[in-house]
């Protein structure tokens, strides 16, 4: 472990990343096979492969505890230290001055990693990271706290990790980036490199692949200023979602990577009756049927699926006050052949076929077993398995049509999509476009500021704001994107000579800076006193001309929770 923090601290000391691949590559070829593959995991900024379901579950308070039981430091003492470096690890090399008789290896401490994964509850979880930050020196400690947290900040991404496993190995980079796309496991990736077997990847089920992103396009010229023939859909309000099925077994993920299928146990029959094994890409939305909505139905505001969001249990009652639909918009693998090299129009043809047949029996299927009834009357069954509809536009007008189209149906704009396109996970390029509706925005007061981490060390970077309720300020959310790093330094002195009182890492400040701030839509939320939160939001602009009195009300929020939700 030693080795790798020394590695580590190499990296983080070099901005070239030619550097930092090089000495990452040498770092591999020097250890064993078996410790490279645990250091390619760990340089990826995570203490288990991306496929493991296992999970630490130690969050930011068990670390701080453990971090202050061993140094016999102060709450306050570790959060000076944190105002200084920014950063869990480095407060943790700080504090741990204890030198260990002995040397940890790369193997104990993912040995230590999974036993603390499988212990239940903080104080089991708590007592075994004490006895390995025990063991480490101040050096293995910063890091091993790093890997806990989740980002080892020295600059250096997994993809750098994959050229430095194809520099070490004298592979191509496209091969290494194939297998490791497909295994979820850049340490058996860096095995079967080391081998020179990275063609005998195969892709593992059940672990969701990064999803194709889309870039933005202001208008429609400019989209078809990329390709002539666009395939255009809408672009939904939702939630994107990756399935994975085989035999019978359904599973969802979110971008995340998270898995969400119990928040939507209505979707996995219709899914489990794919007629072959098979990954979807799509959006869940909440959805209505209607006699004004068409046979189809149409997708609900985010704000009706945000009741569904992150329950582990959901009833038949919330399941029929909220349904849902998942709308399938591309197919990744089908009956044991990888899509991602075809191309769109291709992959559609693939994707209709799948989705046709299992929507007809499993309604068939679906008469007279009640589990699987969530209609407003007995012996209806919804479907809830779509093949997102999809348009072909060849002018600026077509694209004006349809979105107006879009926006009529309730919908965000559309996305418009290259049917040449090959499907590329992870990126952002002009094969995929969205064009949204212009997001709202609210002139907010800033309540509280708090400490940044990483290259924002020692300044206060992320706002808390408000509207007006009357005569009072009441929260509505948080951001930390949008100003320049002049403007934040500039608000770090403003703030630090203003603040009202101090916690920790956040300071309540005098309520006088107004920020223009734009949001995707708005939702209800206990977690602000206003009983609202902005979904997505990020800071446009100071408004130094405008004085705190002149920010926007909570009447104004609630006009546009209205407007958004129809409520």
């Amino acid at each position: 472990m030693r080795g790798f923090a020394q590695i580590a601290e190499s990296i983080a000391a070099t901005r070239s990343k030619l550097a930092k691949i090089a000495l990452l590559a040498d770092y591999f070829r020097a250890i064993p096979i078996e410790e490279a593959a645990v250091a390619a995991v760990f340089f990826s900024g995570s203490p288990f492969a991306a496929y493991e379901e296992s999970t630490l579950q130690v969050g930011g308070a068990l670390l701080w505890r453990v971090i202050a039981e061993i140094s016999g430091k102060s709450e306050a003492q570790l959060s000076e230290i944190y105002r200084r470096v920014g950063d869990a690890g480095a407060v943790a090399a700080e504090a741990l001055s204890h030198k260990p008789e002995h040397e940890l290896t790369l193997l104990e401490v993912q040995r230590g990693f999974r036993d603390i994964a499988k212990a239940r509850g903080p104080s089991a979880k708590g007592e075994l990271l004490r006895g390995l930050l025990e063991r480490a020196s101040p050096l293995e400690a910063k890091y091993i706290v790093k890997i806990i947290s989740g980002d080892l900040r020295i600059g250096l991404k997994e993809s750098l990790v994959e050229e430095a496993i194809a520099r070490a190995f004298d592979a191509r980079i496209v091969e290494v980036q194939r297998a490791n796309m497909l295994l979820g496991d850049i340490g058996e990736t860096l095995r079967l490199a080391s081998q020179g077997k990275l063609e005998e990847a195969r892709l593992r089920l059940f672990h969701p692949i990064d999803f194709m992103l889309a870039s933005p396009a202001d208008s429609v010229e400019e989209a078809l200023s990329y390709f002539a023939n666009a395939a255009v859909e809408d672009k939904y309000d939702g939630i994107r979602a990756q399935a994975h099925v085989s035999n019978g077994e359904v599973r969802l993920f979110s971008r995340t990577r998270d898995e969400i299928t119990e928040s939507f146990p209505e979707l996995v029959p219709e899914l489990a009756g794919l007629p072959a094994d098979a990954i979807l890409d799509g959006e869940i939305v909440a959805w209505t049927r209607g006699e004004e909505t068409g046979p189809m139905g149409r997708a609900l505001p985010f704000g009706r699926l945000q009741q569904r969001l992150g329950r582990k249990k959901v009833s038949e009652k919330l399941m029929r006050e909220v349904p849902v639909a998942y709308l399938v918009f591309d197919v990744l693998y089908a009956d044991g052949e990888l899509l991602l090299e075809r191309r769109l129009g291709e992959r559609g043809r693939i994707l209709n076929e799948l989705t046709e047949k299992p929507r007809k029996a499993v309604v068939q299927a679906a008469r007279g077993q009640s589990s699987f009834e969530f209609g407003e009357s007995e012996g209806e069954f919804r479907v809830s398995l779509f093949r997102a509809p999809v348009s072909v536009a060849h002018s600026p007008e077509d694209l004006e049509g349809l979105f107006a189209a879009a926006r009529a149906r309730g919908n965000e704009g559309l996305v418009i999509k290259d049917l040449n396109s090959l499907y590329t996970p992870g990126r952002r390029g002009k094969s995929w476009l969205k064009m949204k509706r212009e997001l709202a925005t609210l002139d907010v007061v800033v309540t509280a500021a708090e400490y940044g981490h990483g290259k924002r060390i020692g300044v206060l970077s992320d706002y808390t704001f408000a509207v007006w309720d009357g005569d009072r300020l009441v929260n509505v959310g948080k951001a930390y994107s949008g100003l320049t790093d002049a403007e934040i330094a500039e608000m770090t002195a403003w703030f630090l000579a203003h603040k009202v009182s101090e916690h920790g890492l956040r300071l309540e400040v005098e309520p006088k800076i107004v920020l223009e701030v734009a949001f995707n839509n708005m939702m209800r939320s206990t977690r602000h006193e206003s009983g609202y939160a902005l979904r997505f939001p990020r800071i446009v602009r100071l408004r130094r001309d405008k004085p705190p009195e002149q920010a926007d009300t909570i009447q104004t929020v609630k006009e546009i929770y209205k407007r958004e939700h129809g409520a």
